[in-house]
């Protein structure tokens, strides 16, 4: 089992993410900034870690990650606090995330991150574009720091019950999913740790998560694959 340390544990999808480990046998370690927020956190069997992001430097938050595993970072500024927020959150916070990483001796990192077709044919704040950018530059710092790193991204999401089923591709059609089955995915990659160095897309569909997942591992045999979507 893994020790897991979640940046923007305390968020919608950071939250759904540690209770699935929690169940699975694993040590989540959920980052939180509000002290308020603790208390949910621990019921939910996690081991929640204090700190805000956007004020710690790479060598306090690694001294933080200290003895994880892996590393998933779900945290986003949402659009709150414009562009300077999400530049410090989504990018700065993510680069900053990696060297901790790295220092910590940490190699595998997972990132949620943004579909590329995220809100097209719809008005869009002025913010928008911003956020992409930092998005696609935060992908590009993880695909180039030689760690084991693994980039979600999900089209539209959603708060609806998830269904456990998605679809997950290289290169797939726009669409949304539920916050559930990204946790769930998140979870099954953590779950499956021959997964390593690949971006996938990931929107509702008809395949079980762990055969979605597994896909991206090193060849199953028809035995494995036929357990994974049992």
């Amino acid at each position: 089992m893994s020790n897991v340390f979640i940046i923007g544990g305390a968020g919608q999808i950071g939250r759904r993410l540690t209770k699935m480990l929690v169940a699975d046998g694993h040590t989540a370690r959920p980052l939180f900034r509000h002290a308020d927020q603790e208390a949910a956190l621990r019921q939910s069997g996690a081991v929640p870690v204090q700190g805000d992001l956007t004020a710690l430097d790479s060598s306090r938050l690694a001294a933080l990650m200290q003895g994880s595993d892996v590393v998933v970072f779900t945290a986003g500024a949402g659009g709150k606090g414009g562009e300077a927020m999400t530049n410090a959150v989504d990018g700065e916070g993510l680069v900053n995330a990696i060297a901790a990483a790295k220092q910590a001796g940490i190699q595998r990192f997972v990132l949620v991150s943004a579909f590329p077709e995220a809100g097209r044919g719809k008005p869009l704040s002025d913010t928008f574009e911003n956020y992409m950018r930092v998005k696609k530059q935060g992908d590009v710092a993880l695909a180039a720091s030689g760690l084991d790193w693994v980039i979600v991204r999900p089209g539209t999401l959603t708060d609806e019950a998830g269904s456990g089923w998605v679809h997950a591709g290289l290169a797939i059609a726009y669409g949304s999913i539920p916050r559930d089955d990204v946790a769930a995915t998140l979870a099954e990659v953590i779950n499956q740790p021959d997964i390593a160095r690949v971006i996938f897309e990931l929107t509702s569909g008809e395949t079980p998560v762990a055969l979605a997942v597994s896909q991206f591992a090193p060849q199953l045999s028809t035995t494995e694959r036929d357990d994974l979507s049992a």
